[in-house]
């Protein structure tokens, strides 16, 4: 394929920006390498960040070069190929530590504090909220949680949980 053109497959990508994302993937160094329609040389050490994380994380992925500058904005992950769609889930899955709450095992509230003990989809993990301020509530059933920390789970659906667990964290929702 020579430069500038662009194949039947590309050119319906949902993306958009200064560039057309041909395809995502990973070099020998485990390096982000972005190949982009009508540019010979790929972009090395590209990063990719969610635009709205927690109300649309499959949705307006902005893919930068090492610098900072947004190759690309990914309405969608749609148009990309299968390869390249893994490759970037993995980063950024990477660069955020955002665990799933499945269940919760423990939860007290003692002086104002809140201590709970959850599985997540990333293991068994303990912490503590202070303050109300620490759950945003994202809908009638889902909530991020930051721990003192500064770390954040999401609980997708309080309606999943153990009844106790699910009457004690109403008090948030």
């Amino acid at each position: 394929m020579s430069a500038g053109q662009e194949t039947p497959q590309s050119a319906d990508r949902d993306n958009s920006g200064p560039a057309k994302i041909e395809r995502i993937e990973r070099n020998a160094a485990g390096q982000l390498v972005v190949c982009l329609v009508g540019r010979a040389e790929p972009v090395i050490d590209a990063k990719a960040a969610r635009c709205f994380p927690w109300s649309l994380p499959e949705s307006y992925i902005s893919v930068r070069d090492s610098e900072g500058q947004e190759l690309a904005l990914l309405k969608t992950l749609d148009g990309l190929d299968q390869a390249s769609r893994k490759v970037l889930c993995e980063e950024l899955r990477a660069r955020i530590f955002n665990p799933k709450i499945t269940a919760i095992t423990y939860c007290k509230s003692e002086f104002g504090v809140t201590s709970i003990r959850a599985e997540t989809d990333r293991g068994e993990v303990t912490f503590q909220i202070r303050s109300r301020d620490d759950v945003r509530v994202l809908s009638r059933t889902r909530a991020l949680l930051r721990d003192a920390d500064g770390n954040t789970y999401e609980l997708e659906n309080v309606n999943s949980l153990e009844p106790k667990a699910r009457k004690f964290l109403q008090r948030y929702f």
